[in-house]
């Protein structure tokens, strides 16, 4: 039998004995290796999940290898540049920031290099909605006593044959959806001076109590969304929506320098080794590329680089036009004729463009190289003991805590062959009707999420200023994120609910180190 199958056979009778290995301290997590195409035995070593919980890690504190960022703890935690970065390119690192903190103006304007903004839009610039570059987060109350900048609904419609549909279908690989037809792809909360905006997300919510072990009940709130003050009429009848929250920045460029066989080697879409964890690429079409890729971006793995969610932001958040996605008026759609009516900031200045091929340039670059902070309190024994639970409990059989990224010159060299520790597989899961938005996109289903990266993740409140975690910032803290899992996470979630209370706290401690 190949060590391999062993491993993963040997995981599944361990899954079955996990609490009580878990209250034995009996190390039963798995511990597979993933059949590289290619690969060498030391890298595979490298990588594989530890089995010592008694210290940190040879390189732990550092989870962006020579990208990991040194610099203070603070509120600029995740706006420092790679921290291997030579200083001839953190002159472009700086350009590309104030262009990510430009604020865009409407067409026309006195001023011919911010303008093209819109005509419908939802943020004047990227800043806006990653704020320090950090995670978004819902309204605190619904309009006009508080906007959703840092938080965007997505829309479709079930596709049909129709051949315009499938025209529309050809940027996302959406096999199952086409734009809602009068709103577009997205709801654009905001309007150039003459036009009116596409509406206002509106949040309810409703209580959902749950008891842990011990007897503390934790509240968690299911958000109901709505539209309020629609400015184009009523949408279709069978219109889908989905609320998402800004992602944080960093280590987007260490994801995309990640070899994809070694993202797929974890796949196992129809759960063919049985331990209820499947694991399912998505792909989409790549603008940058021009081909299908791997999509490792977004809530659900639809965009495929760090470019492609550039561009893709530039003009659905922005109404930006780029030589890669060149559509002047945005999300404007042929129904919305006042729209497609207005100006544009496209002009010789800007490559015909309304981003300049260079300004992209310099977006791309400041996106990628976004460092990840180091490590707190590593070697701290409740954090340890955390770590030995996050183990246990079967959390890596998603989040898997790290890679060695590609080596070959395509990769530039901040992030080149560096060992990070993301704590993702970055592939789609089913996480139950609990997290269920109902609203496909490309391969993944309406009960699908991408595993989120979690390096960074305990620093949330000190950069951004509120605890607010999941798509759609749902959970209040991390301890309700968990809780909020199902699904193929339906076994974990029920392992912390029956943890005592030292445990989880220690749980919480290491996730609040990472």
């Amino acid at each position: 039998m190949p060590m391999f199958e062993r491993d993963r056979r040997s995981c599944r009778f361990a899954g079955g004995i996990a609490l009580a290995g878990l209250l034995a301290g009996v190390f039963a997590f798995q511990t597979a290796l993933p059949a590289w195409s290619g690969e060498k035995a030391p890298r595979a070593a490298e990588i594989a999940p530890t089995r010592d919980f008694s210290r940190p890690e040879p390189g732990e504190a550092f989870p962006g290898g020579e990208a990991t960022s040194t610099k203070p703890v603070d509120a600029n935690a995740f706006s420092h540049a790679s921290g291997n970065m030579p200083f001839k390119r953190e002159f472009d690192f700086k350009i590309g920031n104030g262009i990510f903190k430009k604020l865009w103006v409407s067409s026309p304007s006195s001023t011919t290099a911010s303008d093209g903004l819109g005509p419908l839009f939802n943020s004047r610039a990227c800043q806006r909605c990653h704020l320090k570059d950090g995670r978004g987060h819902p309204p605190a109350a619904n309009w006009p006593h508080d906007d959703a900048e840092s938080m965007l609904m997505k829309l479709a419609v079930p596709a049909s044959s129709a051949d315009a549909e499938r025209d529309a279908l050809a940027d996302y690989l959406a096999a199952a959806t086409a734009p809602e037809p009068t709103y577009g792809n997205q709801l654009q909360d905001v309007a150039v001076p003459g036009l009116p905006a596409e509406g206002h997300i509106h949040i309810a919510y409703e209580d959902i109590p749950v008891t842990l072990n011990g007897g503390r009940t934790v509240t968690l709130r299911k958000p109901v969304y709505s539209v309020s003050d629609p400015g184009y009429g009523p949408m279709a009848e069978d219109a889908m929506m989905s609320a998402r929250v800004a992602n944080p920045m960093i280590g987007l460029g260490l994801l995309d320098a990640i070899a994809a066989e070694d993202i797929l080697a974890w796949a196992d879409p129809d759960d063919a080794d049985g331990d209820g964890i499947s694991g399912k690429p998505n792909r989409a079409m790549s603008h940058a590329h021009g081909e299908r890729m791997l999509g490792r971006y977004g809530w659900k793995a639809a965009q495929p680089t760090v470019l492609d969610q550039v561009v893709t932001a530039f003009n659905t958040d922005m109404g930006l036009s780029t030589r890669l996605v060149h559509r002047p008026h945005g999300d404007c759609t042929q129904r919305q004729t006042e729209c497609l009516a207005m100006p544009t900031g496209e002009g010789k200045r800007h490559d015909g463009l309304e981003v300049s091929n260079e300004m992209l340039r310099l977006v791309d670059f400041y996106s990628r190289n976004l460092a990840v902070p180091a490590r707190r309190d590593v070697d701290d024994p409740q954090v340890l003991e955390g770590k030995r639970l996050f183990y246990e409990t079967g959390c890596i059989s998603c989040h898997r805590p790290k890679y060695r990224t590609r080596a070959d010159a395509d990769i530039p060299a901040e992030q080149r062959d560096q060992l990070v520790w993301p704590y993702t597989d970055m592939l789609l899961h089913d996480m139950g009707e609990r997290l269920a938005d109902g609203f496909p996109e490309g391969a993944a289903t309406g009960s699908e999420w991408r595993t989120a990266p979690l390096w960074g993740i305990g620093l949330t409140e000190t950069v951004s200023g509120h605890t607010r975690f999941l798509h759609d910032g749902r959970a209040r803290s991390l301890l309700e994120a968990i809780l909020w899992h199902g699904g193929e996470a339906e076994a974990a979630r029920q392992r912390v609910i029956d943890m005592t209370d030292r445990e989880r706290d220690a749980l919480i401690a290491f996730l609040n180190s990472l």
